[in-house]
């Protein structure tokens, strides 16, 4: 070999350092105000807690918390009683973290899949069924462990339907799922009637709220509509909640939530068939980074409460100003009535992904959906700053779109690669 990509001599740091920032300047920046897809920023102090109190544990691995890292076991108990209690979680509920929204929904799919072998045995192929909106990694989790998985194609004003669902549960059906909200559209699920529905077919009900776990409950005591959602719904069986988006917690760092103690049996895996004696965790992950646990907790104790009902207030103000804008400029509408911190919004007279083409040739970053086809964003407490200007830049782009001066490129609905 002539060219070596692993150098047989270390290189100096200063030279590293020169040559990964100039590679970093190529980047989008994740709390650059124009950044209106997944920018979960909360101002700099807060990413300073949340930076420091990960270097503080970023050598620690919390599998080795109980007999090592006590202090990672704290943290860890800290936050998801911080959780259970921001989601009404009952007495005697549990909860775990885990490195990320779709370890949360596999270890979801997994401990009910346990569950159901206990206490509701399928004939066949044992089946989840998911509504249109949720997440891929629920296909993901069904991939990985086994099962079969039905997704209802429909959905009434945004969100899932009920009566779809009520009409494809059958002898396999295992786990139902609701969304709070799902991640395209930002409409909550009606989990109340998913909830009566699975209890009256003696299923888990699943409700993920990675995106919505950190924004509904302070949008609810705000005074604003928000469908119940949380474990005060008789039926929710378990919840995720993402500690890194909303949450502002460093990535990677999810947290799964279980109604009841007992259920956790159905969550761990354990082996004592090696020679190093017993294995068991409660995570798909082994060695999980002590880093993000800190993190979590540094940055929810900082903020407490009020500081996450702060921003979402200001996140709201944010939404309520872009959504008149939006729907005062002709040819666009908002989907649905989406009730968290993110939302849709596209045409049935333009083609929005041309409007989307002349939006990011101007700067601005933001995602796009499909069904219906949609640009999607996803606001922070900051992004007050940016709603006028994004407003003139879209006024401008749909006109230009309407005379012919910009067409689509093609370019669609791609969530990663």
């Amino acid at each position: 070999m002539t060219n070596r990509m692993f150098a047989r001599e270390g290189e100096g740091w200063d030279d590293l350092r020169a040559e990964m920032e100039e590679a970093q300047a190529e980047d989008d920046r994740w709390d650059d105000r124009r950044n209106l897809r997944a920018s979960y920023f909360a101002g700099e102090d807060v990413v300073r807690v949340a930076g420091e109190a990960f270097h503080m544990h970023m050598g620690d691995n919390a599998i080795y918390g109980p007999k090592s890292f006590a202090s990672l076991v704290r943290y860890e108990e800290g936050v998801v009683g911080m959780a259970l209690e921001m989601l009404a979680a009952p007495e005697g509920a549990v909860g775990s973290v885990t490195t990320g929204g779709t370890e949360s929904l596999v270890m979801a799919v997994k401990t009910a899949r346990d569950w159901a072998r206990e206490n509701r045995p399928a004939k066949g192929r044992p089946e989840i069924l998911v509504p249109r909106t949720a997440h891929p990694a629920f296909d993901k989790a069904a991939h990985f462990l086994d099962v079969g998985i039905r997704r209802i194609s429909a959905s009434v004003d945004f969100h899932a339907d009920v009566e779809a669902l009520a009409d494809a549960v059958t002898d396999e059906t295992f786990m139902i799922v609701g969304s709070a909200p799902p991640y395209p559209l930002g409409v909550v699920d009606p989990i109340p009637e998913i909830a009566a529905l699975a209890e009256a077919h003696g299923l888990w009900l699943h409700v993920d709220a990675c995106i919505g776990g950190f924004v509904l409950p302070f949008v609810k005591d705000l005074g604003h509509d928000v469908p119940d959602f949380d474990f005060t719904v008789p039926g929710v069986c378990s919840m995720s909640a993402d500690l890194h988006k909303y949450g502002y917690a460093n990535r990677g760092s999810s947290i799964l939530m279980l109604r009841d103690r007992d259920l956790s049996h159905y969550q761990m895996f354990s082996s004592d068939d090696w020679n190093a004696g017993l294995y068991a965790t409660l995570n798909f992950a082994g060695s999980r980074a002590g880093g993000p646990v800190a993190s979590a907790y540094a940055v929810m104790r900082y903020l407490g409460y009020g500081g996450y009902l702060e921003r979402v207030e200001r996140i709201l103000a944010a939404k309520q100003r872009l959504w008149a804008g939006i729907e005062a400029i002709g040819g666009l509408r908002v989907w649905g009535r989406p009730q968290g911190g993110h939302f849709s919004f596209g045409s049935t007279s333009l083609d929005i992904f041309a409007v989307a083409d002349g939006m990011e040739a101007k700067g601005w970053l933001f995602g796009r959906a499909l069904d219906p086809a949609a640009m999607l964003l996803l606001l922070n407490p900051f992004h007050g700053e940016i709603v006028d200007g994004f407003l003139t830049d879209l006024e401008a782009t749909v006109a230009a779109v309407k005379s012919g001066e910009i067409e689509s490129s093609g370019s669609q609905a791609i969530y990663i690669v």
